[in-house]
């Protein structure tokens, strides 16, 4: 009885969060929901791409540079291969790998950023707020080129030098926030209780911080995705015959000076992402600021 009792609690908890979450997207304005949509789009082309695409990422299945027809819906490519094809394994590609990076960036930065802030003013936040204020100072770009020619085109490099770089800005957002946690009441209760530093930071001081965390997400989801397509389009980044958009760009960018618009798609499926992770990205931050008026 006990067990079914707790099952039916538990059923009624996660109802409750469904309908909370719920009630709180009903309140989206179209630009949100329009946002949405285009990701999930995209995600469900990233994950189900070699269901979706009519052909292989790499495969030739035609001459080069034929034009949109009911076979190849928007042409074929310098060597043969379908556009269309690459554009749907360049989502699962360039998405996926811009995920992991930043991800990754949120895990070092993140963390090294919440520590930074419990020790404030000690040994480990001057080192690691030096350190990220020299790593700043360089353009992350230049500075991905040439440790990308150092270490090698692999997509382990890749991933691996952004999530370092890009950690940065994470870092200082981080330990930003969690500076203003730390001092607050109910942390220094908590210490007095005699909790550890482990349930400080986990039930206390991150909660409090994850709201600027989670919209900064979205933003550096894309500043990593254009850098990514940016690398790409420059040679260094994801290596063909890997379908990548800013390598489809940089392949075909040729054929606009003759009104062929092939360059284009991947160019717009870039820009399309880009503005629908921001519409999202803008809803939630201003829902957030309206929220913390109301308290």
């Amino acid at each position: 009885m006990t067990a079914e009792a707790g099952d039916i609690r538990a059923i009624k908890a996660r109802r409750g969060r469904i309908e909370s979450a719920w009630r709180v997207l009903k309140t989206a304005p179209f630009s949100a929901w329009l946002g949405m949509i285009i990701i999930a789009i995209y995600v469900f082309c990233a994950v189900f791409a070699p269901w979706i695409a009519p052909y292989g990422e790499a495969e030739i299945v035609g001459n080069a540079y034929q034009p949109s027809s009911a076979e190849f819906w928007l042409g074929t490519d310098q060597i043969g291969r379908d556009i269309f094809s690459r554009l749907i394994y360049g989502a699962r590609n360039t998405i996926g790998i811009a995920l992991i990076t930043t991800l990754l960036s949120f895990a070092i930065g993140g963390t090294l950023g919440v520590f930074a802030a419990i020790h404030r003013g000690g040994w480990l936040d001057q080192i690691l707020s030096r350190l990220v204020d020299a790593l700043m100072s360089i353009p992350t770009l230049i500075f991905a080129l040439m440790l990308l020619a150092v270490f090698g085109k692999y997509i382990a490099a890749l991933i691996l030098i952004l999530a370092l770089l890009d950690s940065t800005r994470v870092f200082r957002l981080a330990r930003a926030t969690a500076i203003n946690v730390v001092v607050m009441d109910y942390v220094e209760a908590a210490r007095l209780r005699g909790e550890g530093l482990g349930w400080i930071t986990m039930k206390e001081i991150v909660p409090n911080i994850m709201p600027p965390l989670v919209a900064e997400f979205g933003l550096r989801f894309c500043f990593v995705f254009l850098t990514i397509s940016s690398l790409s389009f420059l040679g260094v980044g994801i290596q063909p015959p890997t379908a990548d958009w800013g390598s489809m760009v940089a392949e075909n960018k040729s054929l606009i000076t003759y009104g062929n618009p092939t360059p284009l798609y991947p160019a717009a499926a870039i820009a399309l992402l880009t503005v629908a992770v921001n519409f999202v990205v803008d809803w939630f931050l201003h829902r957030t600021s309206g929220l913390r008026d109301e308290h």
